[in-house]
């Protein structure tokens, strides 16, 4: 089973049950589902959520709770522009500029392009957390987006100027465990950052985790079937659905940067940030 084939059957298993939620249909897109708002609180009550000053997060339905529980705690948040094609390709939302009741309409698609502050990557702040939107995701770490890999690409570019860490902060044994078993070995790199850390999380449904208990695939990790990340992946520290959060200690690299070799000049062209940075521009 490839990437497309897992995102065809989570898709199809929310269009046929009752756990999707606007916008409709959930395909070709990161599906809104029932239980997000729980989600998010439960995220929120994480650790790693109290220590983090700085989000960047996906603009997509399912996490806008998770955008305005950012704002009201007092929290920068940044969002990529859409598909990266303005030169200054994230909008910061600062909780110091935006009237608590005017929260839920900033936190919008269309209230972060109003009220977002257009920010070049060399002025982001660096970033604690980072909330993806997912299609599938495993307990292990691996994530599946919707296949446009553009939340790669936003991780890729504030890596290459250290705004995103090589290491996820330190989470409170509290936050749960993988039942992966999956660690880190001894004397890992990943355990010994010299820069400051970012932790990578996602909220989604239980239909989600491919490797859980209420599967669309129906497999666990074990499975052969499921696709293992491919080198430009940014891996998850943190899953969290309405019922659970898991903490994967994710045995996958976390990309150094913008692999050049993979963009070709049509995507370069579309993509300012990219273009102006290209080793050849240099």
């Amino acid at each position: 089973m490839d990437k497309q084939a897992v995102r065809e059957t989570v898709w199809d298993a929310f269009d046929e049950g009752d756990q999707a939620r606007f916008p409709f249909p959930p395909h070709d897109r990161i599906p809104n589902f029932a239980g997000a708002d729980a989600a998010a609180e439960r995220l929120a009550a994480t650790a790693t959520w109290e220590a983090a000053a700085t989000l960047k997060a996906n603009p997509d339905a399912p996490q806008l709770p998770v955008r305005r529980a950012a704002l009201r705690d007092g929290k920068t948040v940044y969002v990529a522009q859409p598909r990266l094609r303005d030169p200054n390709p994230f909008l910061r939302l600062d909780p110091a500029e935006i009237p608590p009741e005017e929260i839920d309409d900033a936190t919008t698609v269309s209230g972060i392009s109003e009220y977002g502050t257009p920010t070049a990557p060399e002025d982001v702040s660096h970033v604690d957390l980072i909330v993806a939107g997912s299609v599938g995701v495993t307990t292990d770490g691996a994530r599946i987006g919707k296949g446009e890999g553009y939340s790669d690409l936003e991780w890729a570019v504030l890596r290459e100027i250290d705004a995103v860490g090589r290491e996820a902060q330190s989470a409170s044994s509290s936050e749960g465990r993988s039942p992966s078993g999956n660690r880190a070995p001894p004397g890992d790199s990943r355990t010994q950052s010299d820069d400051a850390d970012t932790t990578v999380a996602t909220t989604v449904h239980e239909l989600s985790v491919l490797d859980g208990p209420e599967s669309a695939v129906g497999a666990d990790r074990s499975d052969p079937d499921l696709p293992d990340p491919d080198a430009h992946d940014v891996p998850l520290d943190l899953v969290v659905t309405p019922k659970r959060t898991i903490r994967t200690d994710t045995p996958y690299a976390r990309p150094e940067g913008i692999d050049w070799d993979a963009l070709d000049a049509e995507r370069l062209s579309k993509i300012p940030v990219l273009a102006d940075r290209a080793p050849e521009r240099r």
